[in-house]
């Protein structure tokens, strides 16, 4: 019996880990359809992409993901998102919790994205980056409130380290 493509590729990629290369096909299908949606729901609106992006919409941009991909893949109050997809393991410290993915396939590869700060960064961006075509003013409410939020952590954590070399 002769092995699949797929099965060959995915085999020689792992290098005897399990990786759930089929789960990431669907992750960046799911994204890849989300962006494709988007730019379909833009054009049947006639919604123009802006001629230019300002540095401080760059800046909230920026400021407003980081913020956002940490509240939704290590704030302890989002857990319950993760729940299904992460097994808890320990505090990690300012409000924040370190998981393990668990499960196989799908549910592995979107307990990665969803446990993973860095990974989940071009999610939010690419819906802040959507907003900011279709609501441009309420995103940049919403990216204002993010960056607040994340200079007041910064001030949180400085006064913090103060108060104990103190």
């Amino acid at each position: 019996m002769t092995e699949s493509i797929f099965r060959r590729v995915r085999r020689k990629y792992a290098n005897g880990e399990d990786r759930p290369l089929a789960g990431y096909v669907t992750v960046l299908g799911a994204y890849s359809a989300v962006l494709g949606l988007l730019g379909g729901l833009a054009k049947a609106r006639g919604v123009r992409l802006p001629d230019r992006v300002t540095a401080g919409d760059t800046v909230l941009l920026c400021i407003g993901t980081h913020k956002a991909s940490r509240l939704l893949t290590k704030d302890s109050v989002t857990s319950p998102l993760r729940a299904p997809f992460a097994r808890y393991q320990e505090p990690a410290g300012a409000g924040e919790v370190n998981e393990e993915v668990r499960g196989r396939g799908v549910q592995h590869a979107v307990g990665e994205l969803l446990t993973c700060p860095f990974c989940l960064d071009v999610w939010v961006a690419s819906g802040f980056t959507a907003g900011m075509v279709f609501a441009p003013r309420a995103t940049r409410l919403v990216l204002t409130a993010l960056t607040a939020i994340a200079g007041s952590d910064t001030i949180q954590i400085l006064y913090d380290n103060a108060k104990q070399r103190a």
